[in-house]
């Protein structure tokens, strides 16, 4: 059996973060473990620019940022596989995985990190009516297929949903010579950051139509049409407001998925909003030794946050192996958060003031849009932060930075409170 002090498993950026931010804090091996063919994650196949501005202070397109950490990595003498498939994580951190060479083997780690990512929802899961015809992708797909492998998916294309990677492919479909005929989106807002829709739409003239969705596709080999209606506050279909296009293709981009099979059958404590792992501030799970950062843990809009997470779990995996279970029984305890009034959910799950950083970034998300309001923090019952916004949605991560000192001053501090104040 093979020995490594930290095993993270998944080589995109937030997994690439880790580990060179745990070798940094003094982890000695480590080892990346990549089902792909290549490190760098969603990154290879993001050949746009705007990656990067907050790490680097400079802008650079996906593979450019994955390059600068598969660098480090390298630089780090950090071990890594790649085609290499984890089939089961067991409850005293055995690995078990396989690859082609090796076929299957078993990995002893001290820590380990999940950086699983995410993935797109399927059609499946949105219970679209119709046939099944040739010409339904998820954008995602549809980015690989352009960006990567040279292929072009159609000429004629309708998109539903309009998440980042979908508000991207719009643009990058058009640049590619197709006609992008509309962007349906099933909520009263968008799901993108408002950027991606002044750039990605906007500039070319593609409509979005909000509280729309498809509600039937026609044709039986390919694609030949798609209708889209109105839906009402029920998210129902209204009769009557159907429109037609005739399109060659559909792409879908309606959210995305934490990929968490492993964490749940590690015996993760899950999120049921997130659908990621539920973390203390050191971005441990309830499974001792176990960290989860990036997209697993909850979906990001910026590479760069999901990498400044990383390098914090992997700190703090690094601290873990090094003062073992000392760094848990540093004393204090966990004072719960609590997401209210409009926040949706925050990560961290719960803080231990006297385990903390001088200064610790929470990030939330709100469940709708909301214009000029105020993000505001209670510990116990007295307000903290009350920050003014003239609009906060859903498309945008939130943030808010507590620090050690105001938490020291409540002794008796029982739970944390963010919540959006209406002005």
């Amino acid at each position: 059996m093979l020995n490594y002090d930290i095993v993270v498993i998944g080589g995109g950026p937030a997994g690439l973060a880790a580990a060179v931010s745990a070798k940094r804090n003094g982890a000695e091996s480590i080892l990346v473990l990549e089902r792909d063919k290549e490190l760098g994650g969603i990154l290879n196949q993001c050949i746009h620019n705007g990656f990067g501005l907050h790490t680097f202070q400079e802008e650079l397109t996906g593979p450019e940022y994955a390059g600068r950490f598969i660098g480090q990595l390298q630089e780090e003498q950090i071990a890594y596989k790649l085609n290499t498939m984890v089939m089961d994580i067991g409850a005293n951190k055995v690995v078990t995985a396989m690859n082609r060479e090796e076929g299957m083997f078993e990995i002893q780690a001290k820590a380990i990190i999940l950086a699983m990512g995410c993935r797109e929802r399927s059609r499946g899961a949105l219970n679209i009516p119709g046939y099944r015809p040739a010409g339904i992708y998820s954008a995602g797909t549809a980015q690989r297929l352009v960006n990567m492998e040279g292929y072009m998916p159609g000429r004629e294309v309708v998109i539903l949903g309009s998440g980042d990677i979908g508000l991207i492919m719009a643009r990058r479909m058009t640049l590619e010579g197709a006609k992008v005929k509309v962007v349906a989106e099933l909520l009263p807002y968008s799901g993108g950051l408002k950027r991606n829709i002044v750039q990605c739409l906007d500039d070319f003239g593609i409509p979005l139509k909000l509280s729309h969705t498809v509600v039937d596709i026609d044709g039986k080999e390919r694609v030949e049409g798609i209708t889209i209606a109105q839906v009402g506050p029920d998210r129902r279909p209204i009769p009557g407001t159907e429109e037609h296009y005739a399109c060659d293709t559909l792409l879908l981009s309606c959210g995305l998925i934490p990929e968490n099979e492993l964490s749940r059958s590690l015996g993760v404590e899950m999120s049921p909003v997130t659908s990621g792992p539920l973390v203390n501030e050191c971005l441990e799970t309830n499974v001792e030794g176990v960290f989860a950062c990036g997209n697993v843990l909850h979906v990001h809009d910026l590479v760069d946050f999901v990498s400044e997470e990383a390098a914090s779990a992997g700190r703090h995996a690094a601290e873990y192996i090094l003062n073992g279970a000392r760094h848990l029984a540093s004393g204090g305890r966990d004072i719960p958060i609590q997401a209210v009034e409009g926040a949706r959910y925050t990560v961290p799950r719960t803080i231990n003031p006297e385990r903390m950083d001088e200064k610790h970034t929470v990030r939330f998300r709100v469940g709708d849009v909301y214009k000029n309001c105020y993000v505001s923090v209670y510990l116990n019952n007295e307000r903290i932060i009350h920050r003014k916004r003239p609009v906060v949605a859903p498309g945008e991560m939130e943030e808010v930075v507590l620090k050690k000192e105001q938490l020291a001053g409540f002794p008796d501090l029982s739970q944390i409170t963010v919540k959006i104040e209406e002005a």
